[in-house]
């Protein structure tokens, strides 16, 4: 990361930073052509129309899109937005989707998957960040048309988002609905470049006009006196730019300009004080709004602009006028062919009756009766069958929903195929049921909420309509319900916990987006206060897609290279790994936790490798693992390496016999043992019970001798506190007397035992070669043996101080840590050459090295 990057794009990114970003041609799209694009402004347009892509060879850009992607600068932080483009856009590999991506310093950045760019966050230059930006100018949208009653606009803040569910716009839904309609949800956008105004339109259905000519995909600046048009000719507007003045204006400037100020009356004028989040803004999902309505007028304009387009500021003045006749002349031409049509029929009804002989009139008459009466009773029929829903929207009307939703209940239970009621009854059930749901949900209260959900759907039992809104409904809740149980949107990652609730949320948005969308759209028009809720959920859903493409697929990483490491049997190389998780992903819950299996395992590892019998069994006794890559992994460990669930029953009652003093059916069970991986160890185990109780029968026969003491302290250090307890009871008043003798005999096991490490280390431990060979040098046989004496000692000498609970030098453990640590490392290295050596070659080698070996070699 080059000098500079980190403190500003990682570590602590406010909204008054002064940053550029610097797109910076990829290794692998190195071309002359290409140099270092440096980004000042909050909003950067990729496309192949967009400088300074169109100074580009036609090669390099011919997978761009005109209207490709959007990078902008939002409180600190950088993001790229995809804008449908036809070969997509990616960070580090992960195609952006219909949300806008989070994009940090070093990370790749791929348009139309060849042309790539490595991002980097640089300090502004300090003559640039000291001379701050320019204020930007005020905007007021002037009506162009008096008669229509609309409001002024003026925009203090930016980006502005024109949008029909915006209350600048929606405010005129009751006396305008078609012409609101005409506008899209996400229909243009103004904002600032520079210190000067852009218009871009967003793919709106209908369109948007400067001086009558629609917007294509680039944006526009807007200058002083033009005229722009909303989705036709209904909405337009003079734009008039309110430059900041450096001093307070006087009475005279502003009886000079009273327009502006009358356009801008406070009574009379809608004001926009607050920017929009571009984050909202490019959230291309056209499934979220329902299908905008089409405005004929409006589709002949762009195509009238480019077979006749005037030029320079008449082509921007006359845009209005192109409006309305394009307009006029639609309603003229639908008006001139109604009336064909009508001709058309009423010639063939004339056909069908122009018949001359008296008896055929005779038949026409007869017939006509009888389609008289045809007519009337399927007339009354249809009557009959549309009293219900009459009925249903009279109850709507009038706000009695609960009689609504019965009545629709009990009509459905015998027409669930009438589609019209189904809807009317899923609306009234919808105004009935859902603000207490939504209640239940802003309180927290989520069994309440689950009792009404299921109410709900016992009361459309026969509406599949109603049933698949529900649906809808139960995933708002499940989502809010997660959202709340971790603490809010920004609470830590819970791994092995919340990936699974994660990704069954997004699996069931992602199944069909758009059908969602459109349900949980038509549920807001319902019930209007379920839009903040729906909103809300929508936020919680593009928090959760960013958690899953960074947090998720951070897990996801980590997982496979612990079983790499695990497979390899290279669990030390994991503990820096995870301390990196740690630094780079703060909001990663449970590492902790991983660190703890690592220990057990690394723990339960050594002690198999090094063929540790004793304290292998007595770890598996309380190991336990609580996440799944270290359960998979101890499952195969126990399936290939660890003794059988037979092998440690048998050991176990061994082992009781043997504590309790029954010697010769514990070695009884030990020659009783099947035959396996672990025999050799057992073998060793049974030889060393017999030396101990042998050495304890001729301890017994030389009582009183001169050399017992020096006997029955050596005797002392070679039990086993935890095996040997018979034995150690049956001694220990005679130790207990030779209280004193018995801590310089611990003395002088540890002095010997340092002996022993420092010749060890003077001949520079055991090497890779000399555990390569193919037999046992003698360089190798001695300092194996030095090792294992070192260690039996040291280890004999802490037991006496352990077991007579005596106090010693804080350098005796340290000296016995250090042994065992390189006796560990060298059992490691040899097993892991087990693939290379031959199986009694390398078992040799660990006999040499030692562990519970050495001390049956070294028994007295």
């Amino acid at each position: 990361m080059a000098a500079g990057e980190a403190p500003i794009a990682e570590m602590r990114a406010t909204e008054d930073a002064a940053f550029d970003v610097v797109l910076s041609p990829a290794a692998s799209a190195q071309r002359p052509a290409l140099y270092a694009i440096r980004i000042v402004d909050n909003l950067f347009a990729i496309g192949r129309s967009e400088a300074p892509f169109t100074d580009y060879p036609a090669e390099q850009i011919a997978r761009l899109s005109r209207r490709h992607a959007r990078i902008f600068t939002e409180h600190g932080a950088v993001y790229v937005a995809d804008l449908g483009s036809k070969n997509g856009t990616t960070v580090n590999g992960v195609a952006v989707r219909q949300t806008p991506a989070r994009v940090r310093a070093g990370d790749e950045l791929c348009f139309g998957g060849e042309l790539c760019y490595r991002v980097s966050i640089e300090p502004r230059a300090r003559i640039v960040a000291a001379a701050g930006s320019p204020i930007p100018p005020g905007l007021l949208l002037v009506p162009q048309r008096d008669d229509l009653g609309l409001q002024p606009i003026e925009v203090q803040a930016f980006p502005f988002l024109v949008s029909k569910s915006d209350d600048v716009f929606s405010r005129y839904k009751d006396r305008y609905p078609h012409q609101v309609n005409y506008i899209s949800r996400r229909h243009a956008h103004i904002f600032l470049k520079g210190g000067e105004l852009y218009v871009e339109d967003l793919g709106s259905t209908n369109g948007t006009f400067v001086g009558g000519k629609r917007l294509d995909e680039s944006a526009l600046p807007l200058v002083e006196g033009d005229v722009v048009a909303f989705g036709g000719d209904h909405f337009v507007y003079r734009v008039t730019l309110q430059k900041p003045p450096e001093v307070e204006p006087t009475v005279t400037q502003l009886f000079l300009n009273p327009a502006a100020a009358e356009a801008a009356d406070p009574d009379k004028t809608t004001f926009v004080g607050a920017a929009h989040s571009f984050l909202d803004i490019f959230c291309v999902d056209p499934g979220l709004q329902r299908e905008d309505e089409v405005n004929e007028a409006a589709q002949p304009i762009s195509a009238h602009a480019k077979r006749d387009t005037p030029t320079g500021t008449e082509k921007r003045a006359n845009g209005t006028n192109g409006a309305n006749g394009a307009n006029g002349a639609a309603h003229a031409g639908a008006a001139k062919r109604r009336p064909r049509r009508w001709r058309l029929v009423a010639g063939e009804l004339g056909k069908a009756f122009a018949i001359g002989d008296r008896a055929s009139v005779r038949r026409i008459a007869i017939w006509g009766g009888v389609g008289v009466v045809a007519l009337i009773a399927i007339a009354s029929t249809l009557y009959m069958r549309g009293s219900s829903e009459r009925e249903l929207k009279n109850l709507l009307a009038s706000g009695d929903y609960s009689s609504a939703v019965a009545t629709a209940t009990g009509y459905l239970a015998s027409h669930p195929a009438d589609t019209k009621v189904s809807a009317l009854a899923s609306e009234a059930l919808l105004k009935a049921k859902l603000p207490d749901w939504l209640n239940a949900l802003e309180k927290a209260q989520f069994d309440q909420a689950d009792a009404l959900l299921k109410e709900m759907k016992s009361l459309s039992a026969n509406n599949a309509d109603a049933a698949s809104l529900i649906g809808e409904l139960q995933w708002v809740g499940d989502l809010e319900r997660f959202v709340a149980g971790r603490g809010g949107m920004d609470a830590p990652i819970r791994m092995y916990t919340d990936e699974g609730t994660i990704g069954n949320l997004l699996q069931r948005w992602e199944d069909d987006a758009k059908s969602h969308q459109r349900a949980l759209d038509r549920i807001a028009s319902y019930v209007p206060v379920f839009a903040d809720p729906y909103a809300q959920a929508l936020s919680h859903l593009r928090k959760l897609e960013s958690d899953d493409s960074v947090y998720l697929a951070a897990i996801d990483r980590l997982n496979g290279t612990i079983r790499t490491e695990l497979a390899r049997d290279k669990p030390d190389a994991l503990p820096p790994v995870l301390d990196d998780y740690a630094q780079r992903y703060p909001r990663l819950a449970g590492i902790d936790r991983v660190r703890q299996d690592l220990r057990q395992y690394t723990d339960l590892l050594n002690a198999a490798l090094s063929r540790q019998l004793a304290p292998l069994l007595a770890m598996l006794k309380s190991v336990h693992f609580g996440t799944p890559p270290f359960q998979a992994q101890f499952q195969q460990l126990a399936a290939s390496r660890l003794p059988s669930a037979d092998v440690i029953a048998r050991h176990d009652a061994v082992t009781a016999a043997w504590q309790r003093g029954d010697s010769q059916q514990a070695l009884a069970g030990l020659r009783a043992m099947p035959a396996g991986p672990w025999s050799d160890v057992l073998a060793t185990e049974l030889v060393r019970k017999k030396a101990l109780l042998d050495q304890y029968a001729n301890l017994q026969k030389t009582r009183g001798d001169k050399d017992y003491d020096q006997r029955l302290l050596s005797f002392y250090a070679s039990l086993d506190p935890a095996t040997d307890v018979w034995f150690l009871q049956s001694i220990q008043k005679d130790v207990a007397a030779l209280h004193d003798k018995a801590l310089a005999r611990a003395q002088d096991l540890l002095l010997r035992a340092q002996s022993l490490w420092k010749q060890y280390r003077a001949g520079g431990s055991i090497g890779g070669t000399q555990r390569l060979e193919g037999g046992i040098s003698s360089g190798f046989r001695s300092e194996a043996r030095l090792l294992s004496d070192a260690q039996t000692s040291a280890q004999q000498g802490m037991r006496i101080y352990t077991q007579l609970k005596a106090d010693h030098p804080a350098d005796f453990d340290r000296l016995l840590a250090d042994i065992e640590a390189e006796a560990n490392l060298q059992r490691r290295s040899l097993t892991e050459l087990r693939m290379v050596l031959d199986p009694g070659l390398l078992k040799a080698k660990l006999a040499l090295i030692g562990g519970e070996q050495s001390e049956a070699r070294q028994s007295p």
